[in-house]
């Protein structure tokens, strides 16, 4: 029972923060391009004073959730979630590391001038961006292997016999 309740927050949490950076690098990015800079800057540095709090939140309970879930599993499914957690983890430093020393120069362009080199850094964010973007859908995508197996290894729980093989709803 324990490893279902770790596995349904860690597909939640993890669900999340994958359609969380799936949503802004499908239409706030595209859409950050389509303004003019002054636009983008004003946007991006309130949008970030909100993320701040949240996506910190669904990457820590992703990361916690993922985590717990590998120390209560066995055999192929821990080794899935570990590589969840780890992808979750990779989210978190690409965050820390990456976007959020470029958020602080943004916020300081917003009120002041961006220097010449302003397209390259922006270039740059939206790399660091597309990469834990990257990162929290494959940790999500394996979560949903950890538990289609799951579904698979618990015979008899529901579905019928088709051709030898337990099919599950």
């Amino acid at each position: 029972m324990r490893t279902r309740i770790l596995l349904a927050a860690s597909l939640l949490s993890t669900g999340l923060l994958a359609g969380a950076f799936g949503y802004g690098a499908a239409n706030l990015v595209p859409t950050f391009d389509a303004v003019p800079l002054d636009m983008r800057l004003d946007f991006h540095t309130e949008l970030m004073k909100m993320n701040s709090i949240t996506m910190q939140a669904a990457m820590a309970v992703s990361a916690g959730s993922t985590l717990a879930l590998t120390a209560v599993s066995r055999g192929r499914s821990r080794a899935l979630a570990a590589t969840a957690g780890l992808l979750t983890v990779s989210s978190f430093l690409i965050t820390r590391f990456g976007n959020v020393p470029i958020n602080g120069r943004i916020k300081k362009w917003a009120v002041s001038t961006p220097p010449a080199d302003h397209a390259e850094i922006l270039r740059r964010w939206e790399l660091f961006n597309d990469a834990r973007t990257g990162t929290a859908i494959a940790a999500f995508a394996v979560l949903i292997l950890v538990a289609l197996r799951q579904s698979e290894a618990r015979p008899g729980v529901s579905g019928t016999a088709c051709g030898g093989r337990q099919v599950t709803d």
